[in-house]
This record gives C-alpha cells, sequence and structure tokens, in this order.
C-alpha cells in the first residue's frame, strides 16, 4: 500500500463538479491530506501498518521549528483520498501502465478497511468517495509531502 502524505492547512474533496456546482463530501483544517494507492497482493495487516505509519509519521513542528510531532501530537485532523495512479509503473514509455494496482473490488474493500480502522483511532475521518471522479483541494502546508509504502 502507498500513501502520499501532505501536510496542509486546509483540503477538501468535492465531487460531480459541472455547471450546477458540486458536492463537497469532505474538509479539514490543520492535517494530513493522505492519498492512498493499494497495490495487488496487498492485505489488512498492510492496511494497520500504513496507518500506524500515518499516525506516528512526524511531520508537524515543534516549538524549536522541528518536525518532530506525529499528527495526534500537533492536533490534526486526517483526510483519506484513494487515488490509484499513485501504484501506476511508469518505468518506461509515456504512459502509466497501472498492472501494479489493486483490481477495483479490491482496492475498495482494502480502503475501506483503511478507512474503518482510521475511524476506530481517531473518531472523525473524511474522506474521499472511492472511483468517484474527485477533486482535491488543498493548501500544502510547508510544502511538505512525504510518500510511504508498506510491502
Amino acid at each position: 500500500m502507498i500513501a502520499l502524505l501532505q501536510r496542509v492547512s486546509e483540503a477538501s474533496v468535492l465531487v460531480n463538479e459541472n455547471s450546477s456546482g458540486a458536492e463537497i463530501v469532505a474538509t479539514i483544517g490543520h492535517g494530513i491530506l493522505a492519498l492512498i494507492a493499494v497495490e495487488k497482493g496487498d492485505t489488512e495487516t498492510q492496511a494497520e501498518r500504513l496507518l500506524q505509519r500515518i499516525l506516528a509519521y512526524r511531520i508537524f513542528s515543534d516549538a524549536n521549528d522541528r518536525m518532530n510531532l506525529n499528527l495526534l501530537q500537533a492536533g490534526g485532523e486526517l483526510l483519506l483520498v484513494s487515488q490509484f495512479t499513485l501504484a501506476a509503473d511508469t518505468n518506461s514509455g509515456n504512459r502509466p501502465s497501472f498492472t501494479p494496482a489493486a483490481e477495483p473490488e479490491e482496492g475498495r474493500r482494502l480502503y475501506d478497511y483503511l478507512l474503518e480502522a482510521a475511524r476506530r483511532e481517531l473518531g472523525n475521518v473524511p474522506s474521499g468517495r472511492f472511483g468517484a471522479n474527485m477533486q482535491v483541494k488543498l493548501t500544502n502546508d510547508g510544502p511538505v509531502t512525504f510518500q510511504l509504502r508498506v510491502i
């Protein structure tokens, strides 16, 4: 499983953006926007490990302006958004291959598992809508962005 973590001062997810507007399905203030990709062969154990890494990853500044605080210590929020394109194979050619990505049903199952595990840990965890065409709006704080991969 892959997570692209972005430290944000705010983030939101909109779906069905068209001439009549869009539906805001998720929003957070200060925290982490985590874009999540599920790869073939990923398991619940990997989802649990990825969640623990996201929650423990120290990307927030302490009193000395050093990245020493994790999400909970910083009092931040977590927003999860599925993004299968993170699993793309980009090693050759000019078009990505998505063969490393899990099939949609398995991707949804493990993404939902990760989301529920996050909600057990944190309570309210907003989420994008799996498989939807989403518009993700964010203000990256720093900018600070890290990729985590659990294999």
